[in-house]
């Protein structure tokens, strides 16, 4: 098995609150997609490859909604939140909460874009607060992103 791991984009947002992440895979968007609404392959690939998945609820559809576990020997880590818009191949917007800070919610948006047989999936997480994006930043969550994504792409190499 041969994958390609293409540069991924983390930047802060200069006039919101918000995260913008860019990554392009060597396959369509409806490859892209289904790996972000399959529950089954979700938990393929979504964090860190050293945090073991458990989900309790994934229902990715408009007015859906999910909850999932990571665990490693440290702790275990829930997030939750709801699928307001999930259009095929195209967009998800999604709430994101993390339980270690209940009170903060992020809106997510992903957008698949057709590169002809390869996809640019942009990302843009919106948080309540500056404060909230940067630490969201500083808490090393690029590790996740990158580490996740190189799953990805060994997802979609096998598929």
């Amino acid at each position: 098995m041969s994958t390609t791991t293409h540069e991924t984009t983390i930047e802060a947002v200069t006039d919101a609150p918000a995260v913008r992440i860019v990554r392009e895979f060597d396959a369509p968007p409806e490859a892209v997609f289904r790996a972000h609404t399959d529950a089954a392959l979700v938990k393929q690939w979504l964090g860190p490859r050293n945090l073991r998945m458990t989900i309790d609820h994934w229902d990715a559809e408009t007015g859906g909604g999910y909850r999932y576990t990571h665990r490693d020997d440290d702790g275990e880590y829930t997030f939750y939140g709801s699928f307001h818009e999930v259009r095929p191949a195209e967009r998800i917007v999604q709430t994101f909460c993390y339980t270690g800070f209940p009170d903060s919610v992020c809106l997510e948006t992903m957008t698949f874009t057709d590169l002809g047989g390869r996809t640019r999936l942009v990302g843009t997480s919106t948080f309540e607060s500056t404060e909230a994006r940067d630490m969201m930043l500083a808490s090393g969550m690029e590790v996740g992103v990158n580490e996740g994504f190189a799953q990805l792409d060994e997802l979609l190499a096998r598929s």
